[in-house]
């Protein structure tokens, strides 16, 4: 019996489900976070069996996968403090100048209104707490009316922290405004994490019943950060089939149910997005996109279920969930921007498959000159590992030289670059650097450019650029304000705060942007080894010193049959000549015969 060649299916983003089992982790970032590129770890000729490498804290039973980031944390007048307890105040009679800080609030002159009410919410005063408490509540409303949301956040985040406030409950409904108004580093879902399911079915009535599920989703988000993930999952099912958020909650519902090891169950929270969207659901802003992102998580789930390996590190494949990861990368559009990555990763279930004519093919596809932006250098570590196990030791030794003196000057090119960005004040001036490679103004060698720009392209690092520049727009909105306003204490104070929050978003920016550029890094490096230790298997190979285990993976003549292409009722072959076809893309095979002796 053929053995493929022995590799752990564990890597960084793998999450154990079971002895002798793995299942790919979902992090594929779903409208809530950025779509990022998940790859079968590249097997090896060696068979040494890898760890798999944490991220963060372990959950019981395998490696949590953080959908989200540091976030900015909420800054205005009267930001967070610690949580107080005890009964809430009673408010009694207002003095005359809360009184008629309230009658502006009702007349809706919200800039007037924010000046007088922020006078009883600092005790100028002298009113009591309880008066206090309803001020700085209509504070924080008026504050939000004249949009400086930021400004408005502090607020409602310090009542959020107060179970005891008199406008404890009322505040959540702000922050579910807010969510809409602020993007996610803003983290308005530590916020809501603060309530209860008892506050949240308050809001379940006929007239507010979108912001019910709207609330359900978003301590959902919370739970399931917080890897409480059988509450994140109750939480979803309340999201109705009629709410905007509904893809979005069944789709962390499949990630949650990846990570207590349920592949079943998520595999139907994806194939019901699927269901959804077909059915015209509506409030979804890409379809197409969340589409493809249901097809590349279902193929994942599939995938990572049909390898299993046992003690010995041998693999054993389960035919029929290949096939059914295969269906699903299949069904991925062509002009998805996901694409390639579907094409990249079924190249992997093909080699587990021992179909290399078909891993082969797509490898072929992905280099062509059709995709100069293509960034995909495990590409050539899969065809250098097929041509080893062929025995066609000459054509893997050729791929792995070429593989070796294109990426290693690359690697110093890029390990250059991330030099200059040293230390613990790195991380605005790394933003700045950002900053340029989006706008295309970044000093950087001609061949680093494609792979800086993929690093930093991804969607969670554009929420965080979007972020910043809410916040300047805030800023220039207040630059607007009526002097009165502006040279205020109130007016400093939320200068101050949108001063503090932009620092605060520009450093979790650029730290996010280095850790992605620092990942892309260490995977190149991590290939250039995978191709130095085939290099060292040719060789041993060449000189009749291969390792038995590795020999014994390899195919005889008669095995690789399958892997000669051949045409049929549906199929013509022809012949490459060196010219792509836009129309082809995706049906390229490689015939490959083994010459292997046993």
């Amino acid at each position: 019996m053929r053995h493929t060649i022995v590799r752990s299916c564990l890597r960084k983003l793998l999450v154990v489900i079971g002895p002798g089992s793995c299942l790919l982790a979902l992090a594929t970032m779903s409208t809530e976070a950025s779509a990022q590129r998940l790859k079968p770890k590249p097997p090896t000729a060696r068979p040494a069996p890898k760890p798999p490498a944490k991220q963060g804290k372990p959950a019981a039973g395998g490696d949590a996968i953080e959908l989200d980031d540091a976030a900015v944390p909420p800054t205005g007048p009267g930001a967070a403090k610690p949580v107080e307890n005890g009964p809430p105040p009673v408010a009694g009679q207002m003095t005359e100048q809360a009184a008629q800080a309230k009658r502006l609030f009702d007349g809706e002159k919200w800039g007037d209104a924010s000046l007088a009410l922020y006078r009883v919410y600092k005790g100028e005063t002298g009113d009591d707490e309880g008066n206090k408490q309803l001020s700085q509540y209509h504070l924080a409303i008026s504050l939000y009316r004249l949009k400086f949301y930021q400004a408005a956040y502090g607020l409602f985040s310090e009542i959020a922290d107060k179970p005891n406030h008199l406008k404890f409950n009322e505040t959540l409904l702000w922050l579910a405004k807010l969510a809409t108004d602020l993007p996610e580093p803003a983290d308005i879902v530590e916020r809501v994490g603060k309530y209860n399911d008892a506050a949240i079915e308050k809001f379940n009535n006929q007239n507010q019943r979108e912001l019910y599920w709207q609330l359900n989703y978003l301590l959902g988000r919370y739970k399931y950060r917080n890897r409480q993930y059988e509450d994140a999952l109750r939480l979803f099912t309340k999201v109705d089939r009629q709410s905007k958020y509904y893809v979005k909650g069944q789709f962390f519902s499949g990630i949650s149910n990846v990570q207590v090891r349920k592949s079943v169950p998520a595999v139907q929270s994806f194939q019901r997005i699927i269901g959804a969207i077909d059915e015209g659901i509506e409030g979804l802003d890409d379809e197409d996109r969340m589409r493809d992102l249901a097809f590349l998580s279902m193929a994942r789930t599939y995938y990572s279920a049909s390898v299993r390996v046992d003690e010995n590190n041998k693999p054993t494949i389960d035919s029929s969930k290949l096939s059914a990861a295969v269906k699903y990368w299949n069904k991925v559009d062509v002009g998805s921007e996901y694409w390639l990555d579907a094409l990249f990763e079924e190249s992997w279930a093909y080699f587990m498959a021992g179909d290399y004519a078909h891993a082969l093919g797509n490898v072929h596809t992905i280099q062509s000159p059709y995709f100069p932006d293509s960034y995909y250098p495990e590409g050539d570590i899969l065809k250098g590992v097929i041509y080893f196990a062929n025995c066609q030791y000459d054509d893997a030794e050729i791929v792995v030289a070429k593989f070796q003196s294109k990426y290693q000057p690359l690697y110093d090119d890029l390990n250059k670059v991330l030099t200059r960005f040293k230390g613990d004040e790195a991380d605005e001036p790394f933003y700045k650097f950002l900053k340029d490679v989006r706008d295309d103004k970044a000093d950087l060698p001609p061949r680093t450019k494609i792979v800086v720009h993929n690093a930093l392209s991804d969607r969670q690092l554009l929420r965080h650029l979007s972020y910043v520049q809410i916040l300047d727009d805030e800023g220039k909105r207040f630059g607007k304000a009526p002097v009165t306003f502006r040279e205020s204490p109130l007016g400093n104070d939320v200068k101050d705060s949108l001063q503090l929050a932009r620092d605060i978003a520009v450093r979790n920016a650029g730290q996010l942007a280095r850790e992605r550029y620092q990942r892309n890094l260490d995977e190149l490096n991590e290939h250039l080894r995978d191709s130095a230790k085939i290099r060292i298997d040719i060789n041993a190979a060449k000189r009749n010193q291969l390792d038995a285990a590795i020999a014994g993976s390899q195919l005889t003549s008669q095995e690789s049959e399958r892997n000669i292409v051949r045409p049929d009722e549906e199929h013509v072959v022809w012949p490459f000549d060196g010219e792509y076809w836009r129309d082809e893309l995706g049906f390229y095979r490689q015939t490959i015969t083994s010459k292997c002796g046993r």
